[in-house]
């Protein structure tokens, strides 16, 4: 097993790094072929592991080499398949797969075309040292390795200003919430003397509350980072800049879902501190609202997609936040297969329609697109939660979990959600798909995906309608690890009730989606609508200002107080001492180099001035030791 563990882990790499041979070659379709078939090789290797953990109830683990050994420090290059670390290697080969295959068809003319399939195998293998890893410091290896990659792919475009702007502004959002989590993995190492899990997990029950609290925290901003969570959530949007496949992995199956994981992986730690829990349940609950209702006026379907994304991962935190931590695992599973999916056919649509994404500049698409339109709607329909799609068994239980744990506003507030998440996502279906043509009058001539790439979005379409009926199996596996706590509504009507209700809830969002955005007046708006004046229209469509209170508050700030810090400091003390010293040598060199002038003279000169110095300092030298009894009775008379 160790071999399909290494297998696993490695095969991106050597992809990524086949890749990067032809890096700046022109466009090499054996890149894309190598990576992907590469990446299907961890995808087989992880499903073993996978049917090895689910038949003996087994974990694998491993010791690559040492890492740092000093004094009582040992931290080694360890790995470990168990239930919560396979399930993640599930999700994130296999839809690594299917999106390398997919973006040999989406990024065919791109002139990058090497380098972004080296820089995507490489952001798959940071991500597989994240969640395979036994302790915390492999981890922030993998975590500090998805950060960087994910700056390489978001601004992978780099020619573009704006491009550039998300990935650094991605980058420095997440070193700040990194910052936290560094303190949190020190703390740990402090007060446990470990950062292997299950040796720091056995000793954090007899440390105190207050330090595991403050560890809980710490630890939990570092997730905030990488989920984008309130405050630190505004690079998730505009990442949407990278390619489509790249957002596609970033909100399906790596980077954002980073931070549900680590708060999985430290459940020991947040059951010893509910309170950190409940408010980390708050947290999420409010974010899967406030992310939903900035989707439901955008009009950049990527950045829909990517508020919702935002939103799920706000279920999933309210989950682990309340103990179900399973629950949270098995909704992230769901989530990725049809996001992922919605991703893609996003790609599909904005590749027919030269980069556009607004969707009002679209309309009766589904004409030409029926394999895109059956899969985005399909997709649609999982993330909105209805019966017997996916979506429908990992939001729902959510839901119960609130309501059985007796939090009635955080399920008040994530009902609501699920009604938003329904309206918002049929809005877009209804504007790209349905209704009247608006995209020839302005010049648009949509064709179809290649083939290949409908072909290979399919595992995705099937796993989001199947993968909901394997949630018994799943919860006897994976609570062997989690604790394995079952939620059910004590009343059997009072379940159907509030099972049927839901529904009914989300198919009428579903259905005003439709009577709104299929009527045939439909305009592009052009900012001169009483809709598009009122308060609440630019409350979110500006993402409740925050984004301008961080630009003019902090980003001009900092930079105000950087250029005072510039000029006054760095320039005039710091620059002004090295460049001061620098003189004085120079200077001095300028006016003794006549020494070695060559000149017969002026070194005959230079001799006797040095000899004269020499027989001078002798003289001192020699009447210093004779009279060094009367020299010390001078200075102990003047007290020295």
């Amino acid at each position: 097993m160790e071999i399909l563990l290494y297998t696993a882990l490695f095969s991106p790499l050597v992809g990524s790094l086949f890749a990067a041979l032809f890096g700046a070659s022109p466009k090499t379709l054996i890149t894309g072929i190598v990576t992907s078939a590469l990446l299907g090789v961890s995808l087989i290797a992880s499903t073993i592991l996978l049917v090895h953990v689910i038949t003996t109830g087994q974990f694998v683990q491993v010791e690559l080499m040492t890492w740092m050994a000093t004094g009582d420090l040992y931290i080694p290059f360890g790995f470990i398949v168990d239930q919560i670390s396979v399930t993640m290697m599930m999700v994130v080969t296999l839809v690594s797969t299917v999106v390398h295959v997919y973006a040999i068809g989406y990024m065919d003319h791109d002139k990058g075309f090497n380098r972004f399939f080296s820089w995507l195998s490489a952001f798959v293998f940071s991500m597989m040292i994240l969640v395979m890893s036994d302790n915390f410091a492999g981890l922030f290896i993998g975590w500090e390795g998805v950060g960087l990659c994910s700056w390489g792919l978001i601004g992978f475009w780099y020619h573009k200003e704006s491009a550039t702007w998300a990935a650094n502004e991605a980058f420095i959002m997440n070193r700040i919430a990194d910052l936290g989590m560094l303190i949190g993995i020190f703390l740990v190492y402090w007060n446990t003397g470990t950062l292997q899990y299950h040796e720091a997990f056995a000793v954090m029950p007899d440390l105190d509350n207050a330090t595991l609290t403050w560890m809980g925290i710490f630890l939990f901003i570092g997730a905030m980072g990488k989920s984008a969570q309130f405050p630190l959530h505004t690079w998730l949007a505009d990442a949407m800049e990278g390619p489509t496949p790249v957002s596609a992995l970033i909100h399906a199956a790596t980077m954002v879902t980073a931070g549900v994981y680590l708060v999985v992986r430290s459940n020991e730690l947040y059951t010893l501190i509910p309170n950190v829990g409940l408010f980390i349940a708050s947290l999420g609950a409010f974010v899967a609202i406030f992310a939903a209702s900035m989707a439901l006026v955008n009009r950049d379907i990527k950045r829909v997609i990517a508020y919702s994304t935002l939103s799920q991962l706000g279920y999933m935190f309210a989950a682990a936040g309340l103990g179900a931590y399973w629950v949270a695992l098995f909704h992230l599973m769901a989530h990725a297969f049809f996001k992922a999916l919605l991703f893609l056919g996003g790609g599909n649509v904005m590749h027919a329609m030269n980069s556009e994404l607004d969707p009002f500049k679209m309309g009766g698409l589904g004409k030409t697109m029926k394999g895109t339109m059956i899969l985005m709607t399909l997709a649609s329909v999982a993330l909105a939660g209805i019966f017997p799609l996916a979506g429908f068994f990992s939001k729902d239980l959510i839901l119960e979990v609130a309501f059985v744990d007796h939090h009635f506003i955080i399920y008040g507030v994530l009902l609501l959600t699920a009604g938003l998440t329904a309206f918002y996502s049929f809005r877009i279906i209804a504007l790209i798909f349905h209704g009247e043509d608006r995209h020839t009058s302005l010049g648009f001539h949509p064709h179809e995906a290649y083939k290949f790439m409908l072909i290979a979005m399919t595992p995705l379409l099937i796993l989001a309608i199947i993968a909901g009926s394997f949630k018994s199996t799943y919860f006897e596996y994976v609570t062997m690890l989690l604790p394995g706590t079952e939620y059910h509504v004590h009343s059997a009507a009072t379940y159907w009730i509030m099972t049927i209700g839901t529904q009914l809830f989300v198919i009428l969002s579903i259905a005003f989606a439709y009577k709104k955005y299929m009527c045939k007046d439909i305009k592009v708006p052009d900012g001169t609508s009483a809709m598009e004046n009122s308060f609440k229209y630019k409350l979110l469509i500006n993402q409740y200002y925050i984004p301008h209170f961080y630009n003019e508050y902090l980003v001009k700030s900092y930079r105000a107080l950087s250029t005072i810090f510039w000029k006054q400091v760095d320039q005039k003390i710091i620059d002004a001492s090295v460049d001061g010293i620098a003189n004085i040598f120079y200077k001095t060199g300028k006016n003794t180099r006549t020494m070695q002038s060559g000149n017969l003279s002026t070194m005959l000169k230079w001799m006797v001035a040095g000899t004269v110095v020499l027989l001078s300092l002798a003289v001192v030298f020699g009447l210093a030791v004779r009279h060094s009894d009367e020299i010390k009775t001078i200075l102990s008379g003047l007290g020295v």
